[in-house]
């Protein structure tokens, strides 16, 4: 979900509810006793087991919006038998395309259901306040996963334009790698090339886009040493693997890194999901890469699991070896 200012999510929560027809004024409750409101013009089927919703969302608390997915990715659940779980899914069997409501979750029944824990943006007597809105209703994984599908590249494209035009109002010329990272080589280095199966060490400063407000770095001060991977290995973001072989020891540059080869659709060091990340970097050094550790006597060798494009912060240890999950 990607944040925006807090007065124009107001508008749209407003906007949401003022634009569907209002038959009920009281809030109903679960068997939970989650708090709910659907508006409905009552044309269509109810959603059944085993169907998908796609769904547009407003996370609130107090005044403060949490997250949302307008302008950005949208939200995919399937619907299953209402549960009393104390969450916004219980309703999700009542609603049909075209249809808002409103859940709320009162922060004192937060805290009873979790032993008496918060999460740590909440006081006791907070409510998480949910509008969402239907957009499609799917019958199969099949169906909502090519909805998805299209989604996912109209999502590409966003980020991809976003960047180029920056480049282009920037007047910054980048190569664009066949994978999609924008790099401007300013010194290409000349020592060995970073190639699979390279280890390399690495500085660099990590910015948000567009701001540039750096986020994180390594390039100076005490302690700061070089990060320290092996090429083609997913031990850090996609676009860094990517980007980094039109460098040689020694090279230097910048790397603006669209967010389906970052984070994708989890949370980035911006705190908000599908964010696009410029870094600075130096690559101070090329060697071979050891040998892998040889497994202990009587222990069988890792299994071959299937990796995907894993997002890592730069810095961060390797995740384990599992594909990502589809959506957050």
């Amino acid at each position: 979900m990607r944040m925006k200012t807090i007065s124009s999510y107001l508008l749209i929560g407003l906007s949401l509810l003022l634009a569907t027809a209002c038959t009920n004024s009281a809030f109903k409750k679960t068997k939970s006793g989650l708090r709910y409101k659907i508006y409905s013009d009552g044309k269509g089927q109810h959603a059944k087991k085993g169907d998908f919703l796609k769904m547009e969302l407003v996370q609130k608390v107090r005044d403060s919006v949490l997250a949302t997915t307008y302008g950005g990715f949208p939200f995919y659940i399937p619907v299953d038998s209402p549960r009393p779980v104390y969450s916004p899914t219980e309703i999700l069997i009542y609603l049909r395309k075209g249809d808002s409501a409103v859940t709320i979750l009162s922060g004192d029944t937060i805290r009873q259901r979790n032993g008496g824990q918060l999460p740590p943006f909440m006081k006791r007597k907070d409510n998480i306040t949910i509008t969402m809105k239907v957009l499609d209703i799917f019958p199969s994984q099949e169906t909502m996963m090519a909805d998805r599908s299209q989604e996912m590249n109209r999502e590409k494209a966003r980020e991809t334009g976003a960047i180029e035009k920056y480049l282009a109002d920037s007047s910054i010329h980048a190569t664009k790698t066949e994978l999609g990272t924008y790099v401007v080589v300013k010194d290409p280095g000349s020592g060995p090339q970073v190639d699979t199966g390279k280890q390399v060490y690495v500085r660099y400063t990590g910015k948000l886009f567009p701001s540039g407000k750096v986020f994180e770095s390594n390039m100076t001060g005490p302690g700061n040493e070089p990060l320290k991977f092996v090429i083609g290995q997913h031990m850090v973001i996609q676009g860094w693997d990517d980007g980094l072989r039109l460098f040689h020891q020694g090279g230097k540059g910048t790397l603006y890194v669209p967010a389906f080869l970052a984070y994708n659709q989890q949370a980035g060091p911006g705190h908000t999901a599908f964010e696009n990340l410029i870094f600075d970097i130096a690559v101070d050094s090329v060697r071979n890469a050891p040998p892998p550790a040889k497994p202990r006597p009587g222990m069988p060798g890792a299994p071959n699991f299937p990796r995907g494009p894993i997002p890592m912060r730069p810095g961060s240890r390797p995740a384990t070896a599992t594909p990502a999950p589809s959506h957050k």
